[in-house]
Parts: structure tokens; C-alpha cells; sequence
């Protein structure tokens, strides 16, 4: 009875393409986007757009961290967009 397909599950490069694709849409030239696993705080996830500026997010697994970056860069956007 259920005709719902599947949600197509996501990799993580995929994630960070799409992250990186609307926050280079926003801000520009980009120098890094990615993740890492710290070995005190988990998963981390950052945008560096230039020497001294960046975004970072920090979640349980690799994707939490990407998801909560890209919430921050959502919210940035919107808030720009609405000025």
C-alpha cells in the first residue's frame, strides 16, 4: 500500500558539493570546504573563505556536522536576502 519510493540516500561528497555550490552562489571564492573528525569535540565541518574568516559546525556524525553548517549558511542567506 505504500507508494512512497525511497528517499535517495546522500553521501557525504555529495552533501559537501551542495553546501559548497550555494555558499560559493553567496559569498564568492571560496579557499576550503569540508570535514574532519576531531578527536575531542566529533565531527566538524568548515567553510574557509579566506585567511581569517570562516563558518564552522561541529554534530555527532560526519553528516550532522554538514547539516548544521548548512542550516548556519541558510540562515545567512535568508537573512541577507530579506534586507
Amino acid at each position: 500500500m505504500n507508494t512512497k519510493e525511497p528517499k535517495e540516500v546522500k553521501t557525504v561528497e555529495q552533501r559537501l558539493e551542495r553546501l559548497q555550490r550555494e555558499a560559493k552562489a553567496h559569498f564568492g571564492e571560496l579557499r576550503f570546504v569540508g570535514i574532519k573528525l576531531h578527536d575531542k569535540i566529533g565531527w566538524v565541518a568548515k567553510i574557509q573563505f579566506d585567511e581569517f574568516e570562516s563558518l564552522v559546525a561541529e554534530g555527532e556524525t560526519a553528516i550532522d556536522a554538514i547539516k548544521s553548517l548548512r542550516k548556519r549558511v541558510r540562515k545567512i542567506i535568508d537573512r541577507y536576502n530579506i534586507v
